[in-house]
């Protein structure tokens, strides 16, 4: 399984986020861009990309109560899902701009949250697919000891 996989899967633990959240599309992307022929690079690129977004978000998301986390990743979701080209992705991503604008507004996070924040900054500022690959796997391995629990025990 290829560290996109595995963040995905440590991200979405919930059946119904499961099922919501780890379409084909997702699912596929990784996949589908390493075998792209030149002319769909860049869209796969973009899958990828959201993928990664998607999966980082989610991870920042449960570390706290973070309502427009949520709605980000709404619309992440929703571009990776929906999208057929680089520019839709745009589209559908500037129509809600202002979310993005308000991510960053009465955001309280830990070490940890600054972390999976600067792995997302990371996903966006990526050009190349290796840059993704390793911001990955980065975040595998922070996800891996995160304690999203511990809020529940309190």
């Amino acid at each position: 399984m290829t560290p996109y996989e595995q963040l995905l899967h440590l991200a979405f633990t919930a059946p119904n986020d499961v099922k919501y959240y780890l379409t084909p599309n997702a699912l596929q992307a990784y996949d589908l861009m390493r075998k792209a022929p030149p002319a769909q690079l860049p869209f796969r690129f973009e899958q990828v990309r959201l993928g990664l977004a998607l999966s980082l978000l989610k991870l920042v998301s449960e570390l706290g109560d973070h309502d427009e986390s949520r709605q980000v990743l709404d619309v992440l979701h929703r571009a990776l899902n929906e999208a057929h080209s680089p520019e839709d992705i745009d589209r559908i991503i500037g129509r809600e701009a202002r979310l993005f604008d308000r991510l960053y507004e009465n955001l309280y996070v830990n070490e940890e949250g600054e972390e999976l924040l600067n792995l997302f900054g990371r996903t966006l500022d990526a050009d190349a697919p290796e840059v993704l690959e390793a911001v990955a796997q980065e975040g595998v391995d922070l996800a891996r000891t995160l304690d999203l629990d511990s809020d529940e025990d309190e």
